[in-house]
């Protein structure tokens, strides 16, 4: 049995979902047409791909080798579509995009409404993710293009400068702490913190900084966005830290007030991550050209 674009969908939806039942649902198909193709994927390769169990199916090291392999031929094959289909009407195709909250929050929203604008045809998704994540991502070709915090692992990957960001501190109105306009980490360490997930960059850094304090962080609560961190902290819930753009919402919105940090790594530089600038397909080009021009016209403001 030949290599098939099919075959190779259903066996990544098997990986991703765990159970041939599962990757049934999502592809709309029989359980027994799902199972089928995976079993003839190992017959043809002469590999085991999966262990199975009556918990479901997880993925041999072989496994794993061939769902990134599989990605990136049916992207590739996007690709061919797209660039084929491109006319006078401007240009087609579609753009996976990770980025962290950071970048979501303070930067894409206008600069995505610009690109559109000028490529209706262009269809982009955007994945929120944390910056180690979104470097793996690019880096397996599970996205095209990647936003993320400068300092996560980035080997094998092509770089480009993209926006400097700032955090701050952000406490409720009436907090003992609402009076400063600046304040460094070991004046906030008595108090309880509203914090991000497990993994996310500004978490590890209060972390990092409380332990160069040698204090703990008093971390009561964690959230998964800016929006919900805010929230609490207007609830009383703690003091939080996110950066000083993503705050300006909020604070005009809710009874809450942001405080400059005298941090060194309050400042921050967030950047571009892609495979191969020269592989990217058109679509992803100019999305990328476009985020480095409005970044260049912004800096050179």
């Amino acid at each position: 049995m030949p290599l098939d674009p099919k075959s190779l969908q259903l066996f990544i939806s098997v990986v991703e979902e765990g159970t041939i039942a599962a990757a049934a649902a999502r592809e709309h198909i029989a359980p027994a047409a799902v199972s089928k193709r995976p079993s003839e994927l190992e017959v043809e390769l002469q590999t085991q791909l999966f262990i199975r169990s009556n918990k479901g199916v997880e993925p041999t090291t072989a496994g794993v080798n061939l769902v990134n392999l599989a990605r990136r031929i049916l992207h590739d094959m996007e690709d061919v579509y797209a660039q084929m289909r491109e006319d006078t009407s401007g240009a087609r195709g579609y753009v996976r995009i990770f980025a962290n909250i950071s970048a979501i929050t303070q930067f894409l929203p206008s600069e995505l409404n610009r690109f559109l604008a000028k490529h209706p045809q262009v269809r982009v998704t955007i994945e929120e993710r944390i910056s180690t994540v979104i470097t793996k991502a690019v880096f397996e070709n599970v996205a095209d293009v990647g936003l993320f915090t400068l300092g996560a692992p980035a080997q094998n990957l092509k770089i480009f400068p993209y926006r400097k960001d700032e955090l701050v501190l952000i406490v409720p109105k009436k907090h003992p702490l609402s009076s400063r306009r600046s304040i460094s980490m070991q004046d906030i360490l008595d108090f309880e913190f509203v914090g991000l997930h497990s993994g996310s960059w500004i978490n590890s850094q209060l972390m990092k900084a409380a332990t160069e304090c040698g204090r703990t962080m008093k971390l009561r609560i964690q959230v998964t966005g800016f929006d919900t961190l805010c929230l609490m902290v207007e609830a009383g819930l703690g003091i939080g830290i996110l950066p000083k753009n993503s705050a300006k919402p909020y604070q005009r919105a809710l009874r809450v007030k942001t405080i400059a940090l005298n941090e060194p790594w309050a400042h921050r530089n967030l950047a571009i991550c892609v495979r191969s600038y020269e592989g990217l397909s058109a679509a992803s080009r100019l999305l990328v050209d476009h985020l480095l021009a409005s970044a260049s016209g912004h800096d050179s403001k």
